[in-house]
């Protein structure tokens, strides 16, 4: 019997790649006075909802999506939890 599971997929450019929208953000903090703050990154979060009929195959279908659409494997990672539903 299929299962609904949630899963909230997290995207971010891997360390090697330049961060523009990352760069901008940071200084605009240290103009507002939050000179602590470095190492800004920007991602992407995305939450779904995946039917399958086990969480191995729910797993195997968020991994296949990220591949194929969600990120681009060359420039970026992700990681995602899955959580079965009531």
């Amino acid at each position: 019997m299929a299962k609904k599971f949630n899963s909230k997929v997290y995207v971010t450019l891997r360390p090697s790649v330049l961060d523009p929208a990352g760069t901008a953000v940071e200084s605009g903090l240290h103009q507002l006075g939050y000179q602590g703050v470095e190492n800004v990154r920007i991602g992407k979060y995305i939450e779904l909802t995946v039917t399958a009929d086990s969480e191995e195959s729910a797993d195997r279908q968020i991994h296949q999506m990220c591949d194929q659409l969600l990120a681009n494997p060359v420039i970026e990672n992700y990681s995602f939890d899955l959580t079965p539903m009531s």
